[in-house]
């Protein structure tokens, strides 16, 4: 936003760009330890940016929370057979 500065208290702060779609910027903050976690999160998942593995993240909890709402259970299988249930939302 060249030379104005909108401050919104909600952290989301509208910005129009060019082309087709328009984007909202959202500034966080973040304790050091959840910076640490999105880091990281970056590099295992090969991200471009730390907006894709935000975006991706909304993707993946949306489909739990609708999965959760239609009463679906979640369960780990692991690498050596043991299936496990795993509470996401308790």
């Amino acid at each position: 936003m060249h030379g104005r500065h909108h401050h919104h208290r909600s952290g989301f702060v509208p910005e129009a760009t060019s082309g087709e779609r328009s984007t909202t910027r959202v500034q966080l903050e973040m304790p050091p330890q959840a910076m640490e976690r999105l880091q990281r999160l970056k590099e295992k998942t090969e991200a471009a940016s730390y907006a894709e593995v935000i975006r991706n993240a909304l993707r993946v909890l949306e489909a739990l929370v609708d999965e959760h709402e239609k009463g679906s259970e979640f369960a780990l299988k692991r690498t050596n057979g043991e299936t496990l249930a795993y509470k996401i939302f308790v």
